[in-house]
């Protein structure tokens, strides 16, 4: 029994390949053997390797079994070595499967598909707009980057980087370079904003450098450090302690309207904010503005731009970017039509 526990104490210590590769052998030599040893019993080969795996895996359903004593030796063969084998097999499996979890836990599994979005720095805001894009039909995966030791939010279709998004490799860990966006939020825990808005600045240019085309949204503190950014592209800057003010000194002065800010920036209240197709019937913002009417949707605006009711005699430029306010179901009919 001493011997028996150092062989397998050994087996267990092989190299992973070298054990799939001994089952294998073992298997097929098994299945060749018990053919040789009683031919009646295994008039085929299927049924002699039916019966070697029902052996090696315990299960035994007794439909074969050797009845000469040389067929029964060899079974005894099989339970002694054949079953711990195939045991150390399915052991490693399943620590392999372990590991894999663990290792996307923590962060170290790079991730390869395209068209996500790619969320840099973990906060309670970074939770929200997970929440947020989950709920979006547009995009289906969310990778985070950060530097906690394990993933902040579980979810099938959160995929966790873990390490400083300052660093090219840590980026290229996310695919960035195949990721539909970027939303890189102000790092909390760094209390002077002059140096939170100097990491940002630091993350974005080594964005820029992987990924000249992807379309990045970047919060800051401070709006004076903007100019600060001039030498990168960045699509939309976000500042989050100046929104806040004026939603709060808003919403003191107009009771309700916080709400209204709300319905416009979430999908899971209300009609939604959606950009829609510019058809080519329509020549001016009037023609629009009326056939959007009358499908249930309220036209607000051309990009930036939200005064379309004084400009509904305008003609409606080629790259005009239109923007309605309505419910998911007229806009997927709008978008059809």
């Amino acid at each position: 029994m001493l011997l028996l526990k150092r062989f397998w104490v050994s087996v267990i210590k092989l190299n992973t390949f070298f054990i799939f590769l001994s089952s294998l052998i073992l298997i097929v030599g098994s299945t060749w053997i018990m053919g040789l040893i009683e031919p009646e019993t295994f008039s085929n080969p299927f049924d002699a390797f039916w019966w070697v795996m029902t052996t090696v895996t315990t299960v035994g359903y007794g439909d074969f079994y050797p009845s000469s004593v040389g067929g029964r030796i060899y079974a005894v063969f099989l339970y002694i070595i054949g079953i711990g084998l195939i045991g150390v097999v399915i052991g490693k499996v399943v620590d392999g499967f372990a590991m894999i979890r663990r290792r996307k836990e923590e962060g170290l599994l790079d991730y390869k598909y395209e068209g996500h979005i790619v969320i840099i720095g973990w906060s309670q805001k970074a939770r929200f707009a997970i929440e947020e894009i989950l709920q979006s039909e547009d995009i289906d995966e969310v990778v985070i980057i950060d530097q906690l030791p394990k993933s902040p939010y579980l979810h099938e279709n959160v995929h966790y980087i873990q390490g400083d998004a300052a660093h090219e490799e840590v980026l290229l860990q996310a695919n960035l370079p195949g990721a539909k966006s970027v939303l890189l939020f102000a790092d909390d825990t760094i209390k002077d904003p002059l140096l939170t808005d100097g990491k940002t600045l630091l993350i974005v240019t080594t964005i820029e450098r992987l990924s000249p085309e992807i379309h990045s949204t970047v919060e800051i503190l401070n709006e004076s450090h903007i100019k600060n950014f001039r030498h990168v592209k960045v699509d939309e800057f976000i500042l989050s302690n100046e929104t806040i003010s004026r939603l709060a000194v808003r919403s003191a002065i107009t009771n309700g309207i916080s709400k209204i800010y709300s319905q416009l920036m979430s999908r899971g209240i209300g009609d939604n904010l959606y950009e829609i197709n510019r058809k080519p019937h329509w020549k001016i913002y009037q023609n629009a503005f009326d056939e959007l009417s009358k499908e249930g949707a309220t036209l607000i605006a051309d990009g930036d731009r939200m005064d379309i009711n004084r400009r509904r005699d305008e003609a409606i430029p080629a790259h005009a970017r239109l923007f309605v306010i309505c419910d998911r179901e007229t806009y997927e009919k709008i978008q059809a039509s």
